[in-house]
């Protein structure tokens, strides 16, 4: 994973509520475990008319929103079933950070663990943000837990284990290796 400490990206404001892992990606397409190719079929069925074609009222398909890579949603974003598919169609799709109002708990940590960012703001906060512009820029500062845009600031929580996990690019598997020294002392204790 890439360490993530500052970014800078656009808008995409879908602000549906209990947005559930179907919606994110169908279950027709989970017929792969790579991580790439599913972000064609983000959002699919809001996304496409019956005949595949764009569905302009939906936002991903409007050009101001066409490169976004900030979600701004609803409440209980991700619930549903528990497929990873639905991490790796976003961020194949190309977003980086989702703001909601909560999360379904097995999408949030998905989510963290794919090295993206879930970001939780009060409801008044996430309608202001989906007023912005598609082209204003949005700055996300993890190490100060700051979204920042129009010189306007919200502020975040995230548990500090996954600030640091995030900050230092670290999927599960480099977090135990920064205790490799530690682990290989145990087991020679304990031979």
């Amino acid at each position: 994973m890439k360490p993530f400490t500052k970014y800078e990206g656009t808008i995409v404001p879908i602000m549906n509520d209990n947005i559930d892992t179907d919606q994110l990606i169908p279950k027709q397409y989970l017929k792969s475990i790579e991580r790439t190719g599913f972000g064609q079929y983000v959002f699919d069925e809001w996304r496409y008319n019956e005949d595949r074609t764009d569905n302009m009222d939906f936002n991903l398909n409007k050009p101001e929103y066409k490169t976004g890579t900030i979600l701004i949603t609803g409440d209980n974003f991700g619930c549903g079933s528990s497929r990873e598919h639905a991490a790796w169609a976003l961020q194949d799709y190309g977003f980086q950070v989702i703001v909601a109002g909560g999360y379904s708990g097995i999408f949030y940590m998905n989510w963290l663990n794919n090295g993206h960012l879930p970001i939780t703001l009060p409801e008044a906060d996430r309608i202001e943000l989906s007023k912005l512009p598609g082209d204003a820029k949005v700055t996300v500062d993890l190490e100060n837990n700051k979204l920042i845009t129009n010189g306007k600031e919200y502020i975040f929580e995230l548990e500090e284990s996954w600030k640091q996990r995030l900050l230092k690019g670290l999927d599960s598997i480099g977090l135990t290796l920064e205790h490799e020294d530690e682990i290989r002392k145990y087991e020679e204790n304990h031979k």
